[in-house]
């Protein structure tokens, strides 16, 4: 189950005036910037008139014993998160998307996922806020768990719109909002590549990389070596993203794989793992260099393949915090939630996602991660001392609430997420950044 909530301040104050479940379904896409699928969506509604505030996605957990107890997560976290942001939400709306398994059909899902919309009909009630409809859609059907009228709501369900007919659509195409496609496309960008012989060739050059790069690492002195020529070697790389013909985007992903080594993914993968080395990657961030960036961190995040799938988290990582500084933030939640489910404890993904969740503004970011630059930039020139010194007194800006302690800048072990045996050789571990 993915533990990571996603949810996103009021939307616009363009007026758009939805009627009945049929519309509510087609502006789902546009409310979340793609096509939620195997999703819980909860959406806030604001006043009278039932204006739309905060969302939030969640995988739907698989197991149905835990249903119970998620819903009062997900209650308490839209309603307090709107609290935060200005306002308790006057009602909720509920979707629940899944497409048929194989066998079933999209009625069968709606019954089977019955209980769920309960649970969340009866968490929101507890906390005294009311779900003012509640969709399943599947199979390109919606059903209402809220309308017992089998005229409007029959037990087949009623068929989705056409794309792009609805009043949403026109709202959205006049105010240049996209959808771009489903979830599981989205995150299929963002996955490990899955070639037999490509994952074989990545993971040999992976376990040579940190024979290696982690004992520099673990050194002091040879820390600064790695992050020079791993940040030498992204610039590299971005330059010859840049110098090469222009992708078509049906094969965007499969050209920039092309243009990047097995050496070099897997000495950019594990030279991130340094925190600090992270930090200074993380300044590509604005401006014609930005879109570069996120194509290369995109393309290191598929190269973290078994058993270096937790390696991901710093790719992705970035990868999330580029879509955010550059705007896309439903692109940088899906990002930072797979960082998260990579490594559920990278403190960098987990305040980013905690930033982006609340509606915060990436400037705060930006200014800070400018300054460290410039700060550089000075001392390489010749900055007199005091300044210097005055710079190390300034407080930096938090991104959000730091849930636990900071770690250590490197910490060696296994990559996957199942624990190897104490005989694994010293090659297949590889080592990762405390956060």
């Amino acid at each position: 189950m993915n533990q990571h909530h996603e949810s996103t301040g009021p939307v616009d104050e363009q007026q758009i005036t939805l009627r009945g479940p049929a519309e509510l379904a087609d502006a789902l896409p546009y409310l979340m910037g793609f096509h939620p699928s195997d999703s819980v969506v909860m959406v806030a509604l604001h006043g009278g008139r039932g204006r739309f505030g905060g969302r939030l996605r969640l995988g739907i957990p698989q197991a149905s014993r835990e249903w119970p107890s998620v819903a009062e997560q997900l209650a308490e976290c839209l309603i307090k998160g709107s609290e935060r942001r200005g306002g308790r939400p006057d009602a909720i709306v509920v979707f629940l998307c899944q497409d048929p398994a194989e066998g079933e059909n999209g009625n069968q899902v709606m019954e089977r996922l019955r209980p769920l919309a309960q649970n969340l009909r009866t968490a929101c009630g507890a906390l005294d806020v009311p779900v003012l409809e509640a969709l399943c859609i599947s199979g390109g059907r919606y059903w209402s768990y809220c309308c017992p009228e089998e005229r409007c709501c029959p037990a087949e369900g009623n068929r989705m719109a056409m794309p792009g007919t609805s009043v949403m659509a026109a709202a959205a195409a006049y105010a240049g909002i996209q959808v771009r496609g489903t979830l599981r496309e989205m995150e299929a960008r963002l996955a490990p590549l899955g070639a037999s012989a490509v994952v074989a060739e990545q993971q040999r050059a992976l376990d040579a990389a940190g024979a290696e790069l982690i004992p520099k690492i673990l050194d002091e002195a040879g820390r600064g070596d790695v992050a020079r020529e791993t940040l030498d070697l992204v610039r590299r790389l971005m330059k010859r993203l840049e110098e090469a013909p222009m992708p078509t985007p049906s094969a965007s992903d499969t050209d920039d794989d092309r243009l990047i080594t097995h050496d070099e993914a897997a000495a950019v993968i594990l030279g991130l793992q340094d925190r600090e080395t992270r930090d200074r990657a993380a300044e590509w961030m604005e401006g014609p260099e930005a879109g570069f960036a996120l194509r290369l961190w995109r393309a290191l995040a598929r190269r973290c393949v078994t058993p270096y799938e937790e390696h991901a988290a710093a790719p992705l990582t970035l990868a999330g915090w580029v879509s955010w500084s550059t705007g896309d933030e439903p692109g940088a939640r899906v990002a930072l939630g797979l960082a998260l489910r990579a490594d559920p404890h990278y403190t960098f993904a987990q305040l980013l996602h905690e930033a982006c969740n609340q509606g915060l503004d990436p400037e705060t970011l930006r200014r800070c991660l400018r300054g460290e630059r410039g700060a550089r930039a000075a001392e390489r020139t010749g900055r007199p001392r005091e300044e210097r010194r005055a710079r190390h007194r300034t407080v930096r800006p938090a991104v959000g609430r730091r849930t636990k302690p900071p770690r250590g800048p490197v910490r060696p072990g296994p990559t996957s997420s199942r624990r190897r045996s104490a005989q694994t050789p010293p090659n297949r571990r590889g080592s990762r950044s405390g956060r």
